[in-house]
């Protein structure tokens, strides 16, 4: 009977040990058919692994097969539905836009267009629901040029992005009877050239662009970002209730020599004179422009009058030959309300050329810039330093 007991007892636990084993296999069994079943109704590691492999085909998509043939018609923004409207539900569109003309026949522009391009790339964040759309304003011959380079420069760009190419020819047959009468007084010829009136385009582009259009960044395209360029885009958001544009100061004294008979008749103005409380000028390289507010101004509009510019320019014994950025001064000595300062690291300007043309005393003056850097601005051909 003692062994029997035993026997018994021994049977009895490996029968449990059996029966936890089956349980076990059991649930195995039930959580892997749970796993295939469930998750190809939801989610499991191949339709992840697809999906990510959509997502990374369609952001690629949308960076290296972006239609860059656009050839927009007269008096057209929207190249493509939706190119230039901030409409309700649709993705946020910061707008900028570069004088691209004679770039196919000149090396140096090439040049800097691509370093110009490659850094903004490099900085560039936005958000999943915001574009940034880069016009550029082209001969035929340059827009060629665009087509080609712009697939590989755009290539590395983490954010979404449109390209819109405008007709140099049609932009100026619109400006040429809005700015033909200030030409003379701010352009390097002694009369208004035609050809010159794109030169222009930041004065009237509040005229000439739609409506939907209502703020645009103009840059030069010798620049090179050091930060986020939709960081610069932020600045908007700083302008006082008046102004329309912003700008930052010329870092030489070029207006200082500009101005030399107004300051020898007024030597107790500021005109000409150095930061902080100088008015030195404006340099055009990279300008904010806020299209609805330069619709709206009163003030501003009225200074477009030819008129009004022949009184002031007559006032100030104004003679410039750089285009809008002289305009912009000009205006600015009398309506500093007009313009938001930009600090001079959204536009750090390079080029010395005054310092050794009879201003070395005051130079550093002008020049001086304190804070970071976020764009370099190589003027007069300077060389900007590497990173």
């Amino acid at each position: 009977m003692g062994v029997l007991r035993v026997l018994w007892g021994i049977m009895g636990r490996i029968s449990m040990f059996r029966s936890y084993q089956i349980v076990l296999l059991l649930a195995a069994a039930l959580a892997v058919v749970a796993f295939y079943y469930f998750g190809s109704e939801k989610q499991n590691f191949s339709s992840t692994t697809k999906r990510i492999k959509e997502t990374q085909a369609s952001h690629n998509s949308n960076r290296d097969d972006a239609d860059l043939s656009i050839d927009i018609q007269p008096g057209h923004l929207e190249s493509r539905p939706g190119a230039g409207a901030e409409l309700e539900g649709k993705p946020k569109r910061f707008h900028a836009l570069m004088m691209f003309t004679k770039v196919d026949k000149s090396l140096s522009l090439q040049q800097k267009f691509q370093t110009a391009m490659r850094s903004m790339v490099k900085h560039g964040r936005f958000l999943e629901d915001e574009i940034l759309v880069l016009h550029y304003v082209s001969d035929l011959g340059s827009q060629e040029f665009g087509e080609k380079m712009l697939p590989e420069l755009l290539l590395d760009a983490s954010f979404q992005y449109e390209v819109v190419f405008h007709n140099v020819d049609t932009l100026t047959e619109k400006l040429f009877p809005i700015v033909e009468a200030m030409q003379k007084h701010f352009s390097a010829g002694s009369g208004a050239y035609y050809s010159d009136a794109i030169f222009f385009l930041s004065v009237a582009m509040h005229r000439i662009m739609p409506a939907e259009l209502k703020r645009i960044v103009q840059l030069d395209l010798d620049l090179k970002f050091r930060s986020n360029i939709r960081d610069l885009f932020q600045e908007f958001n700083h302008f006082p209730s008046d102004a329309v544009i912003g700008i930052a100061r010329e870092m030489q004294p070029v207006y200082r020599h500009t101005f030399w008979q107004y300051r020898k008749e007024n030597p107790k103005s500021r005109v000409g004179d150095p930061p902080p409380d100088g008015l030195p000028g404006f340099n055009s390289g990279v300008m904010l422009l806020n299209l609805d507010s330069m619709r709206r101004s009163t003030v501003y509009n009225q200074l477009l009058e030819p008129e009004r510019v022949a009184r002031l320019a007559d006032k100030y014994h104004f003679r410039g030959h750089l285009g809008d950025q002289d305009f912009f001064t000009m205006i600015g000595m009398e309506h500093t309300e007009l313009f938001y300062p930009l600090t001079c690291g959204w536009n750090r300007q390079l080029c010395t050329w005054w310092r050794d043309h009879g201003y070395g005393d005051v130079f550093q003056l002008y020049y001086h810039c304190d804070g970071p850097v976020h764009i370099h601005h190589g003027n007069c051909n300077t060389p900007i330093p590497d990173d």
